[in-house]
């Protein structure tokens, strides 16, 4: 089913092509669990919004894109965002609580349909364009739009263990088994719209945040949306 739904989702950009003659752009930025990507998609809206207006630009600004997600994808599947939020923390069902759910809730809706909605969702704002989008496998979600850049943040293990100790009042041993956690969740959420084992959804650039700041990474990313036509 993984292959399909990333079959249908290129096939939906034929549609959406009709409905918007150039789909995208879109930037989206993944990363390993540590790196400041949320402080580095700030930055670089900021950064675009100021190139927009020395520019003179009239175009619609770029936006970060976060909760919007989760609201809309509550939206269309009628429920309270809070009963999907789980997804959000790449966390699934166990099949005796997915069960006694479909019983018990005239409202229930499985992690499939939760996720395809979100694919979806997704999907459809970056087809709108200007969008900046973190994490929420949304390289191979958008990975066949032409007007497109996928970044990808990673730092060394140790480099993030000793951030996220000292951010979250953690032990290093503790940082280190919730890094990796993370890591593997974030993975496997990317691999249900990708497919297990493909290449087609590789980063076009792998940037280091240990050895790169927050303003050089940006710096790097707009210069690689400038060659590609994104801005």
């Amino acid at each position: 089913m993984k292959v399909d739904l990333l079959k249908y989702m290129s096939n939906r950009l034929t549609e959406e092509s009709a409905r918007k003659e150039r789909p995208g752009p879109v930037i989206t930025i993944s990363r390993l669990y540590g790196c400041p990507a949320k402080k580095i998609a700030r930055k670089l809206i900021a950064d675009l919004a100021e190139k927009m207006m020395v520019k003179g630009e009239s175009s619609a600004p770029w936006k970060l894109i976060t909760k919007e997600i989760m609201s809309e994808s509550a939206r269309e599947l009628d429920m309270d965002p809070s009963k999907i939020k789980y997804v959000f923390e790449y966390e699934q069902k166990g099949l005796i609580d997915d069960i006694f759910s479909a019983h018990l809730s005239k409202y229930y809706k499985s992690d499939r349909k939760i996720r395809n909605t979100i694919g979806r969702v997704i999907r459809n704002i970056a087809c709108e364009g200007n969008a900046v989008i973190v994490g929420r496998g949304g390289v191979a979600i958008t990975r066949d739009i032409p007007l497109s850049l996928h970044i990808n943040l990673e730092a060394p293990l140790e480099w993030r263990v000793l951030r996220i100790s000292e951010k979250q009042n953690l032990s290093l041993e503790e940082a280190e088994k919730y890094a990796m956690d993370v890591d593997k969740k974030r993975k496997q959420f990317r691999e249900y719209f990708e497919g297990k084992n493909t290449d087609y959804t590789q980063f076009d650039l792998t940037l280091n945040t240990m050895t790169l700041s927050v303003d050089e990474i940006v710096r790097i990313i707009i210069k690689a949306a400038e060659v590609r036509n994104l801005i």
